[in-house]
């Protein structure tokens, strides 16, 4: 039997994710009273051919219930029950502003403001997070990303190392992106919009790419790129970072920085421990 608690901050897609795990096969509980957790996995666990994957929803809901789950899973790993726990988690500023175009109010926050419920979720979570096999930051996934995600870690069984990268191509013109953690200019790159045949064209296509390649600098700038990514990654998982933006920029964001952004999500994409998705923010400008 394979039992996951998914669990997780409110507004980061913990609903979401228990109905993709049900459309994947696993048998979904939420909100199941936690006092009622070890009497329902021994049930369960009689029959497992019946219901070889189980989920369980648990968050904040569970008041003064909460504090009582470190022991359950305390209980289960003196008895060998085999489970593991997925955490949906976002940055602050992205889960006050699902509240806001939801106009739901926090379910700890009552009548004050939306970040202060925010804060002492994150504090009464806190041990549950400690304890995660996989913590998915969900601040920038789409659904579709997300159950892409989901379907890896569950169904594929890829390792997992509770990395997110985002590999984003931006022009310099329309500002940085704010929630960049990595920027590299592009601007020395040989540069296609002064060619009047390829400047209405962008970096998806092979003649921009070429002409942003020729000469070589191009490849040798990628080949210490992915000499220092190859090692930073792997340390930004070890310091527990669960959300990588690598953010690639030139003049306009439509032919270098898409061009070398490609070439970098191709190189990350053998790297299936790590979730990694592509977007060209200025490419239609």
């Amino acid at each position: 039997m394979r039992l996951v608690i998914v669990t997780g901050m409110s507004g980061a897609g913990k609903t979401s994710a228990l109905k993709m795990l049900e459309d994947l096969g696993f048998y979904c509980v939420d909100n199941l009273p936690i006092p009622l957790m070890e009497a329902f996995v021994e049930l369960v666990m009689q029959k497992p051919a019946a219901h070889e994957e189980v989920a369980l929803g648990i968050d904040i809901r569970s008041g003064e219930e909460l504090p009582q789950l470190e022991q359950v899973l305390e209980n289960w790993k003196v008895q060998q029950v085999p489970y593991e726990i997925l955490f949906l988690d976002s940055s602050d500023a992205t889960l006050v502003k699902r509240y806001k175009e939801t106009r739901r109010s926090h379910p700890l926050a009552g009548k004050g403001r939306v970040d202060s419920g925010i804060q002492l979720e994150r504090e009464k979570l806190a041990f549950i997070k400690q304890q995660a096999n996989v913590i998915l930051d969900t601040s920038s996934l789409l659904t579709r990303e997300l159950r892409k995600e989901l379907e890896k870690i569950f169904v594929q069984d890829r390792r997992y190392q509770n990395l997110f990268i985002t590999v984003l191509s931006f022009g310099f013109k329309y500002g940085i992106p704010n929630d960049a953690d990595l920027v590299f200019d592009v601007r020395f790159l040989p540069n296609p919009y002064y060619v009047e045949a390829l400047r209405s064209h962008t970096g998806q296509e092979a003649e921009v790419q070429a002409y942003v390649r020729q000469g070589g600098t191009a490849d040798r700038f990628l080949s210490m790129l992915y000499e220092m990514l190859d090692f930073l990654i792997p340390n930004y998982v070890q310091e527990g970072k669960n959300q990588l933006v690598i953010a690639i920029g030139c003049t306009g964001g439509k032919h270098r920085s898409v061009t070398v952004a490609n070439a970098l999500y191709q190189h990350l994409s053998g790297l299936e421990e790590y979730g990694l998705k592509i977007e060209h923010r200025d490419i239609e400008r």
